[in-house]
């Protein structure tokens, strides 16, 4: 059985049966790896939330989100505004998703319960945070 609660190894078994931990090296490499996926977890929501601020932009005031949801349809697709906004809410979605995915590999790994994934994990959510947070201003 594996244990429920945190450990000091070497040795581990991240997310599929082939990453097997065995030696210092190797579970240095795989902290590193999991550190670059928080990073890029944090990188894509931050990317997702600048693609929502020019989403919202792209719309002009007087077509706020309750014009878009009191439309009575198909007279609103003519818009060209109305198709940039669908642009941006695909790539929303695309970056969600993304995003899910890489929370959920992190989240499994940290569910190994080695201490070295663990620490990894949040050094790697806080460096992809400090990193990428004084770009949203710039979206």
């Amino acid at each position: 059985l594996a244990s429920m609660s945190f450990y000091f190894s070497d040795t581990a078994v991240l997310l599929f049966d082939f990453w097997s931990v065995h030696t210092p090296t190797g579970m240095a490499l795989s902290v590193l790896v999991i550190l670059l996926l928080s990073m890029l977890y944090e990188a894509v929501k931050m990317g997702k939330a600048v693609l929502l601020r020019r989403a919202l932009l792209a719309l002009p005031h007087s077509l706020s989100r309750e014009a878009l949801v009191d439309c009575p349809g198909p007279s609103l697709m003519g818009f060209p505004i109305f198709h940039r906004w669908f642009q941006y809410h695909v790539g929303q979605t695309l970056f969600h998703v993304v995003q899910v995915v890489l929370g959920y590999m992190v989240m499994l790994a940290v569910m190994s319960y080695n201490t070295w994934i663990f620490l990894g994990a949040i050094a790697g959510s806080t460096l992809g945070y400090f990193l990428v947070y004084p770009l949203l201003g710039r979206g």
